[in-house]
């Protein structure tokens, strides 16, 4: 029996993923742009997200409007200003991801190649710390026994199972007994991060795409970065996610190591 051609499409919930529509997203260099510069957590207006990008404010806006539109990125309305930020650390996540894999930029300049150096020696990843630096502290925080390894390994070395530059679902590391003390030198509040609460976990590591070494996540990772920026011990950048190490911050790494 034919069909008749003002009948509905059959469409059966339920199926495959479309990744290629998600992957789409990321695919134009204005949005990679975009998403890049809100990967640190921070809400940015839409004219230095257009700077950032380096398009016209319409342009942006039009980019802006489809981010929205397919959940990655959210609006927030301040007087005559409209503010972005990322959805959730998810997206951050397959930004992270995304960098492991794709290829480097040609260096067309001293100040690109700076700017990439910075991103691999200090940056936030979402809200909180990655690059070398970020690495660095984690691994001194096993080392000081404020994190310890459930898995034998006493180090941030990828495992072997391990996904190449994301978020991790499972992790072998758990708070150690000198947690406390270590983390009150660092100007972190245990006790007040785990009154926090929420339904995100206190600890949560992801596999850094630089180092390819683990860095601290969750609340306390986050705890942890605005410590550091509370001491000035890393400052951030205006438009960009790297992170400048202060001399102090150095120091308080060092002593960190050393401890």
């Amino acid at each position: 029996m034919a069909t008749s051609p003002s009948a509905e499409p059959y469409v059966e919930a339920g199926g495959d993923v479309d990744i290629a529509a998600a992957a789409a997203l990321f695919a134009d260099r204005t949005r990679a742009s975009i998403l890049g510069a809100l990967a640190d957590g921070r809400a940015l207006a839409a004219s230095v997200l257009a700077d950032e990008a380096g398009v016209s404010a319409q342009a942006a806006s039009a980019q802006l409007a489809r981010l929205t539109q397919a959940g990655l990125i959210d609006v927030e309305v301040s007087g005559r200003h409209r503010y972005y930020h990322l959805a959730s650390d998810r997206v951050a996540t397959v930004i992270e991801a995304l960098s492991a894999l794709a290829p480097p930029r040609p260096v067309r300049s001293l100040r690109e190649g700076t700017r990439a150096a910075a991103l691999r020696r200090a940056r936030t990843c979402y809200d909180h710390l990655a690059g070398r630096y970020g690495c660095a502290v984690t691994q001194a925080l096993l080392d000081r026994g404020a994190l310890l390894a459930s898995d034998g390994i006493d180090d941030t070395r990828r495992r072997s199972h391990d996904p190449l530059s994301s978020q991790l679902h499972e992790h072998p590391y758990e708070l150690g007994p000198h947690a406390g003390p270590v983390l009150v030198e660092l100007g972190v509040d245990l006790d007040g991060v785990r009154r926090g609460g929420g339904q995100r976990p206190l600890l949560r590591f992801c596999l850094d795409w630089s180092e390819q070494r683990h860095h601290l996540s969750g609340r306390l990772g986050a705890a942890v970065l605005d410590a550091f920026l509370a001491r000035r011990w890393v400052q951030r950048r205006p438009g960009h996610r790297a992170l400048t190490i202060t001399e102090a911050g150095e120091s308080a790494l060092a002593g960190l190591t050393a401890g």
